[in-house]
């Protein structure tokens, strides 16, 4: 397993923060258009984008999917509670929540339970097989409980970057 360089937000100057804000509005941006609107010539742009990737800042890009139209119309969020007392079991459930297609986001939460699992599915019937045939059969899985969504206020959200400040600059050169 190879591991990426670290970084850190000192790291970031202006231009980097610059095309983080517009990749995450618009990943299919030519790199033209891209440098012309971080104020820079295209090879610099390039190598910084090039740069950010291997880094590990930016992960990969996706295409955004309306999941109604494809036949998604259930949203559930799904607190699991687990016996934590068994590191192994543990780790074979995040194997496992890692492999299911449906569940779309997967944190540890603090207070009453373990995960939380954003779940995607057609409709309730499918929800509650889903359940049945994958949560339920986890041997330390104690307790699910799902609130499902009415209604999306936001979703997909480009990530907050007001918080970055830039390093440093020698001369501000790129």
């Amino acid at each position: 397993m190879s591991q990426r360089p670290s970084t850190s937000t000192a790291d970031l100057d202006r231009f980097d923060i610059a095309i983080l804000g517009v990749l995450q509005n618009d990943a299919r941006i030519s790199n033209a258009d891209l440098a012309a609107a971080i104020g820079l010539s295209a090879a610099p742009t390039w190598r910084r984008v090039r740069r950010l990737e291997e880094l590990g800042v930016i992960t990969g890009y996706r295409a955004e999917i309306d999941r109604r139209k494809i036949g998604l119309g259930v949203l559930a969020f799904v607190r699991v509670d687990t016996e934590r007392d068994n590191a192994d079991t543990t780790r074979a459930l995040e194997d496992a929540i890692r492999q299911w297609p449906e569940v779309t986001a997967c944190h540890y939460i603090s207070g009453a339970g373990t995960f939380e699992l954003q779940v995607l599915v057609t409709d309730l019937d499918a929800y509650s097989r889903w359940t049945m045939e994958t949560l339920f059969k986890l041997p330390n899985v104690k307790d699910l409980h799902t609130s499902f969504s009415l209604g999306e206020v936001k979703s997909g959200g480009a990530l907050p970057l007001g918080h970055l400040s830039p390093a440093p600059q020698h001369g501000d050169t790129p």
